[in-house]
């Protein structure tokens, strides 16, 4: 028996969430630059952290912003310890404290789109309404030797306030 992914994936929960510090490559992408965004991006991140001895607290992360035709503002990079200098590319940022959705996503990278609408509907069936900042964490660190089916992914999407 074939099981699908979107039957892996867990229930979405509400939670309120504080602000995290992060450390951070901002860039506005269209989805064919996305590999290689992801790729230069955390490429850059871990020496310049190390450079100001900013520990990484969690896994990887991305936050979408603002969609506007086929590009998205993007912010790519890690939970740290403390706020840093801005160094090149890599400068401060931070994920939104106050009431998101979450849900954790389970399989192949090609598969987020599914599981971010399903968050959406979901969102909207609870009565509320999905804001504009979204962001993935990155629960398993893929590499090539990987089956695609073992990632996992938490999706959060901010919730707007009335």
């Amino acid at each position: 028996m074939t099981v699908d992914p979107i039957d892996r994936t867990a229930d979405p929960e509400l939670l309120e969430v504080a602000e995290t510090i992060t450390a951070v490559v901002r860039g506005r992408i269209t989805p064919d630059q996305a590999v290689s965004f992801f790729d230069s991006s955390f490429g850059l991140l871990p020496p310049a952290l190390a450079g100001q001895g900013a520990v990484i607290t969690g896994p990887a992360l991305s936050l979408w912003k603002t969609e506007s035709g086929p590009s998205t503002d993007l912010e790519v990079g890690f939970p740290v310890d403390r706020r840093i200098a801005p160094d090149g590319e890599v400068v401060p940022a931070h994920l939104p404290a106050g009431l998101i959705a979450r849900v954790v996503h389970e399989g192949s990278f090609d598969t987020l789109g599914v599981t971010w609408d399903r968050l959406r509907t979901w969102i909207t069936d609870e009565g509320l309404t999905p804001a504009a900042e979204r962001w993935e964490v990155y629960l398993t660190e893929p590499n090539p030797q990987m089956d695609p089916a073992d990632l996992r992914t938490e999706l959060n999407w901010t919730i707007a306030q009335s």
